[in-house]
């Protein structure tokens, strides 16, 4: 009603505005149903980098803050300096107190890490619960403010994917965009972490989504970059690690460089087959394994503290050249062996920060090695801790190109890019050729009796949701009219009939092949329109049963449902208010295939 003045009341307006945005956020998610809508594409690239930035900040507070005030010093990673009780006891509260928490959930409910958000990326389009990302922050910061043998990169990543993921469902975007959030999460993460945008980019890519897309490209990167942009003003410009200005001194040394990258791989296969061992073998309560996992920590602390936390502080020292040939060997095999085990026993620990840590330590040994053996040709110790960093890493997550990307980022360098392309590259070929070794997140994937798909087709299916080809001019009738309503069906010149009973849609009918019988019908000579009447169920057509499917669904899910139901059809529904779900279009398995050849071509 308008007011005497002929303008509309507060209330109207609002309602107004409530619709205008429906309609806005309707034409937004049509558009993102298609994985060609880069604009909006970049727009959630650009919301998901600026919301995990600002999470990330929040979990590195949450961490330094308390270590802040319980360790010595200015540092919140020196753990050295805490008393040989401090340093034993510590890991086994922390520990005590996880198996406590995570008692009083199930085994699917205590997942955490990269290794979760690639299963819901894998078997449920994306989708990440608050739930898990707030178990995560827990898990995060408990496992690091406790002295855990641990990285802060996983928890991370699973926060970023969590974020982002939860942002697409607040909007109620189709999977497709949600997935892809997923994957801008992770490289946002992996960026205000590092403070490494081309690396978050590529492990986003490489690691979790397995795959590279012109177009995936673009929102990933500007969810990197806000990401960092964001990070910057608390943590500055400068990346993770203090690396000096390296150089290669010699090409005499590539023999031993590839010598190292074969030790590395050794050391890498060794580190997945403790993981996975320890997962098989070990099946005890989740109380009893978490222990285990403490005291082990806090027994290697007492010889060798630097294992503590997520150790950066002494990967720079190893990059820094301060630590001697037998400590840096004693922490490498250590950090590797603790680690491993921890993890398998079940400990929620992230696992990239540890391989940098194993890789700059064993890299900083086998570089002052090569100083005693060739003094005047060796590089500096530091230049191979940086090289070890990059080779364990790709070769545990077998990513290869994510680890050239974050050596690179990382010094600053492009005197490093040559050896670190050698080093990395053999290093992932040892692990993965000559110890059948998959990235350490599939094999626990697979440990846990999940597949990580990854075929073409399956990859072209997910980027797209059933929204962006389903054929939208549709009618809906019963199975039962006469003659008059069935011409007023045709009026609109729809592609399919819907044809409905009782129990809701049964099949769909081509319109033409209606058309097509009422036309014959009205050519014979005793057609009497007044008394017709025709069953769409009866009549002579190419009908196909029917199954429904969400809007939200992606080109995957359609094809699942598909073979699951036998039909060949599926009728596309959206909520619009509980219990009520209209349908708005209809896609057929021939509509997968096709858009499937035609995107091949």
């Amino acid at each position: 009603m308008l007011k005497p003045n002929g303008k509309k009341t507060q209330k109207q307006q609002v309602s107004a505005l409530a619709l205008k945005l429906d309609l806005l956020f309707q034409s937004f998610r049509r558009r993102v149903a298609s994985y060609e809508a880069l604009p909006q594409l970049a727009l959630l690239g650009f919301l998901s980098g600026l919301a995990t930035g600002v999470v990330i900040l929040l979990f590195r507070a949450a961490i330094e803050l308390p270590l802040g005030y319980l360790l010595p010093g200015d540092s919140a990673e020196n753990f050295e300096q805490l008393t040989p009780l401090m340093q034993f006891c510590l890991p086994i509260v922390g520990a005590l107190i996880l198996a406590l928490w995570l008692m009083r959930l199930g085994v699917q409910q205590r997942k955490v890490g990269v290794t979760h958000v690639m299963e819901r990326l894998g078997y449920h389009q994306g989708y990440i619960s608050l739930r898990s990302g707030l178990l995560q922050f827990f898990c995060g910061v408990a496992t690091l403010a406790t002295g855990q043998s641990a990285g802060r990169e996983g928890p991370a990543v699973h926060l970023g994917a969590t974020s982002s993921s939860l942002l697409g469902q607040w909007m109620g975007l189709p999977n497709n965009s949600i997935r892809m959030l997923v994957g801008c999460g992770t490289a946002a993460a992996v960026s205000a972490s590092f403070n490494t945008p081309i690396a978050g980019v590529i492990f986003a890519m490489e690691v979790v989504m397995l795959e590279y897309t012109i177009n995936g490209f673009t929102p990933i990167i500007l969810a990197a970059v806000t990401a960092a942009v964001v990070s910057q003003p608390i943590y500055g410009n400068d990346p993770a690690f203090i690396v000096p200005n390296f150089s290669l001194n010699s090409l005499v040394e590539l023999p031993y460089i590839v010598a190292v990258a074969i030790l590395i791989g050794m050391c890498s296969a060794l580190f997945v087959k403790i993981i996975s061992q320890t997962m098989e073998k070990v099946k005890t309560p989740i109380l009893c394994r978490l222990l285990a996992a403490g005291f082990l920590t806090g027994l290697a602390a007492l010889a060798l503290p630097q294992i503590m936390g997520i150790g950066y502080d002494t990967v720079n020292d190893a990059i820094a050249g301060n630590i001697g040939f037998l400590l840096l060997l004693a922490i490498a095999l250590a950090k590797l062996l603790v680690t491993a085990t921890t993890i398998g026993l079940g400990m929620p620990s992230g696992i990239i920060g540890p391989t940098l840590f194993i890789g700059a330590t064993l890299g900083g040994a086998l570089g002052v090695l090569a100083n005693m053996l060739m003094p005047t040709l060796a590089s500096e110790p530091g230049f191979y801790a940086v090289l070890g960093m990059g080779a364990m890493m790709g070769s545990v997550l077998q990513a290869p190109l994510a680890a050239i990307m974050a050596v690179i980022e990382l010094t600053r360098n492009p005197n490093v890019i040559l050896p670190a392309m050698l080093i990395i590259i053999v290093s992932s070929l040892i692990a993965s050729h000559y110890f059948r070794q998959r990235s350490v997140f599939l094999t626990i994937l697979q440990l846990q009796g999940l597949d990580y798909r990854a075929e073409p087709l399956t990859l072209a299916l997910r980027r797209v949701a059933v929204g962006a080809i389903m054929e939208r001019s549709i009618k809906r009738s019963q199975q039962k009219l006469v003659w008059g309503e069935a011409k007023e069906l045709l009026r609109t010149e729809p592609r399919w009939i819907i044809i409905e009973s009782e129990g809701g849609p049964r099949a769909i009918l081509p319109a033409a092949d209606l058309a097509r019988y009422l036309t014959e019908e009205e050519g014979k000579p005793e057609f009497n329109a007044g008394e017709a009447s025709l069953d769409l169920l009866s009549i002579p057509a190419q009908r196909r049963d029917v199954a429904s499917l969400h809007v939200q669904a992606t080109l995957e899910e359609a094809l699942d449902r598909l073979n699951a139901t036998g039909v060949e059809a599926l009728y596309v529904e959206r909520t619009t208010a509980p219990l009520i779900k209209p349908i708005i279009g209809v896609i057929t398995r021939a509509d997968l295939e096709s858009y499937y050849q035609y995107k091949s071509k």
